[in-house]
């Protein structure tokens, strides 16, 4: 990509300062507000770390425990800042242990910028001591990125980094800067990007869909929204909120978009997906008219594509075009930033009500809550059930915490149980589902949002993907509330093993360590309930200290996740048990 003309931030008079090209990426990234970075040092980019020593007044670096840490912490601080999270990285293994949260920023759309030392220039392709190609290696799971071999090239590579990651639909970039660029002078001027060439980040709202996309819903009976991550992203809480209330429109929730709409809304009827709600599913294909808002289709919300609410007109306001028709065709396509474009469909839109329609969201709830929901947060039976230590967290944190997730069964519990009275709180792997991601996402996103409640909630398996990540806490003494819901097994994948593989438990039973005598190693504040008893008590101490806090929970070995739609059955198909 070939870089606009951009308006020049500098003053005009302001002369070019000769540096190097290492402590020219401190300017950068101090032009562009960042005041956080996590990293791992190493030979590298070893240039960078020493002038970073210069600048710690202005620029916090968190030595993390792991490469993969430093990404996942990155984007924690990214989705609930808002802000661009930036990780750094030396050559070889370390930059291909960034790989992993690229990935998941890819994915989920997270804005980030990782920074990695090469081999000098001079040594490229030469199987150097540490050379990995981590240009070739990231570039299908980064929105872009470059390898800078020249000290002059970096100011124009960071600015455009940090544009492209956080416009348009976000994603992560990766600068690859090789160790002469690091050591060799420039003379350092600084002007953000604000433009590059045949690279549109926001389409063009365009008033004949919106027109299109008002009358369909105008003239629906049943119409039904289902949004994602892209109000969030977008920044449209307000406006979703605006088209619900004045249409009348039953709305459901990706596992991304959760937290985009008040949980308690009358109308937000809960979560669709594998192990969604039974009603935002199962009327997935009773609509008439599918309002699809900043989400891609997803085949853990679709099921099979073959029966996904064939009988709806479908209305897809997104902003990423390549996500138009790639899975679900649309009647009506409107391009661009769900701000601007529900802005503009909010005046076309009749008021409604539709009462009828959303009785049968209340209808189908009953259901659910009689079948599944009470049993789940309020058991009669002996063992603990991951439901009821999320509804605990609910009370004691007035649904005021930011709830981070790692991947399984406690992840879907929280999904599906946590509530939110405020947005970017739900803080979760969706698209790559990478276990070992909430410990470190939980730091990252303390830090972005130190006043509000950070909670993370893990399964024994993901937790120890990335325990070594309590040294940050310990080190920084990041407050952070860190609860493992402990079955002693793989539970996600044991209990697909239970359905569909005849409780054939091939290696998915866990021989734990005490991870209460764990966190103490680290100096942070511990303790286990095995009983119902003791769980109230646990969770409001848990909330009410102002330290890091341990809880481990001893939760059945046995216990499902309903309901669940079997991979690739369509979402009518639901199980309910």
């Amino acid at each position: 990509m070939e870089t606009l003309k951009a308006q020049k931030v500098k003053n005009e008079k302001q002369a070019a300062i000769r540096i190097s090209g290492a402590e020219a990426i401190i300017h950068c990234l101090l032009a562009e507000g960042v005041d956080l970075i996590y990293g791992y040092p190493g030979g590298a980019i070893m240039p960078v770390y020493d002038e970073l020593y210069k600048f710690q007044d202005k620029l916090t670096h968190i030595l993390t425990r792991h490469e993969q840490g430093a990404t996942h912490a990155a984007q924690g601080y990214a989705r609930v800042s808002g802000k661009v999270g930036v990780a750094m990285a030396t050559s070889g293994p370390g930059a291909t242990n960034l790989v992993t949260g690229l990935a998941d920023a890819q994915i989920d759309s997270t804005p980030m910028v990782c920074i990695t030392g090469q081999v000098p220039r001079h040594l490229l392709g030469s199987d150097a001591f540490q050379e990995t190609d981590i240009v070739g290696i990231s570039t299908p799971v980064t929105k872009w990125n470059y390898q800078v071999t020249k000290a002059s090239e970096i100011p124009e590579i960071m600015a455009k980094a940090f544009y492209i990651a956080r416009s348009g639909r976000p994603g992560p970039v990766l600068v690859d800067i090789t160790k002469n660029a690091q050591f060799d002078e420039l003379d350092f001027v600084y002007e953000k990007c604000t433009g590059v060439r045949s690279y549109k980040p926001i389409p063009k709202p365009d008033q004949n869909s919106l027109k299109q996309a008002a009358e369909l819903i105008n003239n629906a009976k049943r119409p039904y929204i289902v949004f994602g991550q892209g109000i969030i992203l977008g920044e449209a809480e307000d406006e979703l909120k605006a088209l619900v209330e004045k249409a009348g429109i039953p709305a459901a929730w990706t596992i991304l978009g959760l937290s985009g709409m008040d949980t308690s809304h009358p109308l937000n009827v809960g979560m669709v997906g594998m192990h969604g709600n039974y009603g935002p599913n199962v009327l997935t294909n009773e609509c008439d008219v599918l309002i699809a808002i900043g989400m891609r289709f997803d085949d853990r919300v679709t099921g099979s594509l073959d029966t996904y609410a064939k009988q709806a007109k479908v209305v897809h306001f997104e902003i990423d075009p390549a996500e138009i028709n790639k899975n679900v065709k649309a009647d009506v396509a409107v391009l661009g930033n769900a701000k601007e474009t529900l802005g503009l469909l909010l005046p076309l839109i009749n008021k409604n009500e539709h009462t009828a329609w959303r009785t049968e969201f209340d209808k189908k709830y009953q259901i659910e809550y009689d079948t599944v929901i009470k049993k789940d947060i309020t058991p009669t039976k002996d063992g603990l059930t991951m439901g009821e230590v999320i509804e605990q967290i609910n009370i004691a944190s007035e649904h005021k915490a930011v709830i981070v997730t790692d991947v399984g069964q406690h992840q879907m519990i929280a999904c599906r149980y946590a509530k939110f009275k405020q947005t970017k709180s739900n803080i979760t792997s969706g698209g790559l589902g990478t276990m070992g991601f909430a410990l470190p996402a939980a730091i990252g996103a303390k830090m972005g949002a130190m006043e509000r409640e950070v909670v993370a909630i893990i399964g024994d398996g993901g937790y120890q993907m990335t325990i070594q990540e309590l040294g940050v806490i310990f080190q920084h003494n990041v407050p952070v509330k860190i609860v493992v819901l402990n079955n002693d097994h793989l539970g996600m994948v044991r209990q697909w093993q239970e359905l569909f593989f005849e409780s054939r438990y091939a290696s998915t039973v866990m021989t734990n360590p005490d991870f209460v005598k764990i966190a103490e190693g680290y100096h942070i504040q511990s303790r286990r309930v095995t009983e119902r008893s003791e769980l109230q008590d646990a969770v409001t101490e848990m909330i009410a200290s102002k330290n890091p806090y341990f809880l481990e929970v001893r939760v059945e070995k046995e216990d499902n996740v309903f309901p669940m739609i079997p991979s690739g059955a369509s979402v009518s198909d639901i199980r309910l048990k």
